[in-house]
């Protein structure tokens, strides 16, 4: 496919009626226009990027990542390093309250963290270095290790899924069930019954939180919100998402379409630029369970028959800085990142090299179920490109329409596809999760721990275990090769592309922080 016929004409649909203002508006009101729907507030069961950007506001972590992604207290003052690298002391900051006015506790960090380990996928192999951790008063977690492992502030910065703090009570709630009170303990406090699915979300300032002193870096430093509340107005027809902005009814467009940036930039109170200035990386998830993309050598057809470019030109279109392609495993341009094994996304292959690598795989035209989620512009444009692709090669692909909130919730399904199950959806992993083997959620090839695909695969874990164990940076460079090479083996997902989407927001919004995600403190409304 050449570009995004399917998205052709949708400037001139701009000119439909705008949205009526819905209250609410005013200097002290944040209107935000998310990139789809928020249907699931546990940030700890589900990875959906929606989730990850409610749960930013409302809870936090011991530490946050700055915009070079290195870890910095959040939620600590700071830790101190004993014993030879094998125990860390890490005392609570003065004056953190929950959104229901009790107190802040170690414990409930401590409680927070197990719910959260037991659904992340790196937990089990960084929890091997791990002899306890406990809290040893009201404002102190000790962790003692069996072995040094500096990355641990790294590990605990994770945004996807969260390590979010909650109070104990809350924090036992089965991992695997979906909490229903949310309590955090953040800048912005949830509003239960301004939320309504599909169409509204309410936070309000909390006036009991303390920021930090330094400056807001990303999710580091000080989260000092300046406006009184910030609603989110679910609007998944795109032309009327951007006519309500350029008329000022919204205040900020999360993800307008691409296609729609130019015309955007060019209108009066209107601004458009990068504030994900790291992205989102593209993939495609096979279901490792069940068949046909329980295939390994399938799978490697696959891979082969996804142009990355053309991918990154359908979701972002011609807009200068915005995609990147191709890519192995790790994001281009890391130190991570290694040359091993790039010829699979570089090297096209002819159809016919295709189909032969799809006939040697054993296929015999098995359905693959294919989950496209229609109401979220990058996955709506990657899977019509991808199942274009792997329809050409000979596969058998039930697409399947859907929205974005069905795909979260059908995706925990291990059924197979005859009796309502899944072979393939597309996802986005934010960049600093790729930016190396550690935090990377959905390579992990842990069997029944992984991320929704359950892939299982032991030499990518070993190549995994060995890299996160290296002494040096210069054993490190190595094992990344050696990383990559088994993944590219294995396919635990289908890299298509890094994009990097811009935002567009009201000229009267100033101080908007750069990051990975969209963040509302600094930001101020006049």
């Amino acid at each position: 496919m050449k570009r995004r016929s399917f998205l052709a004409g949708a400037a001139a649909a701009l000119a439909r009626p705008a949205i009526a203002a819905n209250g609410g508006s005013g200097a002290k009101t944040l209107i935000f226009v998310p990139q789809t729907n928020l249907t699931s507030l546990d940030p700890v069961w589900t990875t959906a990027t929606a989730t990850r950007n409610f749960a930013l506001m409302v809870y936090e972590g011991l530490y946050g990542r700055d915009q070079q992604f290195v870890p910095r207290p959040l939620m600590v003052e700071g830790h101190v390093i004993e014993d030879d690298g094998k125990r860390w002391t890490m005392k609570l900051r003065e004056g953190l309250l929950w959104h229901d006015g009790t107190k802040v506790l170690a414990r409930d960090c401590v409680a927070s963290l197990q719910r959260w380990m037991k659904r992340d996928a790196t937990a089990p192999i960084v929890m091997d270095h791990v002899d306890a951790f406990e809290a040893t008063d009201d404002r102190t977690i000790v962790w003692r290790l069996r072995r040094p492992f500096p990355l641990l502030a790294h590990f605990l910065s994770k945004v996807q899924p969260q390590p979010v703090m909650m109070p104990e009570r809350l924090a036992a709630t089965d991992p695997y069930k979906q909490m229903t009170e949310i309590v955090g303990s953040g800048p912005l406090k949830f509003l239960p019954n301004e939320y309504v699915s599909g169409i509204h979300a309410g936070f309000a300032r909390f006036d009991g939180y303390v920021p930090r002193q330094e400056p807001p870096s990303y999710n580091a430093g000080g989260h000092k919100v300046n406006v009184d509340r910030v609603e989110w107005r679910v609007i998944p027809d795109v032309a009327t998402a951007a006519a309500a902005l350029t008329a000022g009814e919204v205040d900020w467009l999360e993800l307008p379409q691409p296609d729609l940036i130019p015309m955007l930039s060019k209108t009066n109170g209107v601004i458009t630029g990068l504030l994900d200035i790291y992205g989102t990386v593209s993939i495609l998830r096979p279901n490792h369970l069940t068949t046909p993309t329980n295939n390994a050598a399938l799978r490697r057809a696959m891979l082969a028959a996804i142009d990355q470019k053309e991918v990154m030109l359908a979701a972002m279109g011609e807009v200068p800085d915005t995609w990147k392609a191709p890519m192995g495993f790790i994001v281009p341009g890391m130190p991570s990142a290694t040359e091993a094994g790039m010829d699979n996304v570089r090297k096209r292959k002819t159809f016919d090299q295709l189909k032969r690598m799809v006939e040697q795989s054993g296929y015999a035209g098995e359905r693959l179920v294919y989950m496209h989620p229609t109401d979220q512009l990058i996955y709506h444009a990657v899977s019509t490109v991808a199942v274009d692709a792997f329809r050409k090669i000979g596969i058998n692909i039930d697409e399947q329409m859907t929205d974005w909130g069905t795909v979260i919730q059908r995706r925990t399904s291990k059924e197979p596809v005859d009796k309502g199950g899944w072979s393939m959806f597309p996802a986005g992993a934010p960049a600093p999760e790729f930016v190396d083997p550690m935090l990377s959620n959905p390579m992990r090839s842990n069997g029944a721990k992984a991320w929704f695909g359950w892939p299982d695969d032991p030499k990518l874990e070993a190549a995994y275990n060995a890299w996160l164990d290296a002494a040096t940076d210069a054993e490190r460079r190595k094992l990344e090769a050696d990383y990559q090479l088994a993944a590219f083996d294995s396919v635990p997902v289908i890299p298509c592309g890094t994009y990097m989407p811009h935002a567009a927001w009201r000229s009267n919004l100033t101080g908007l922080v750069k990051g990975s995600a969209p963040v509302f403190w600094g930001v101020e409304k006049t």
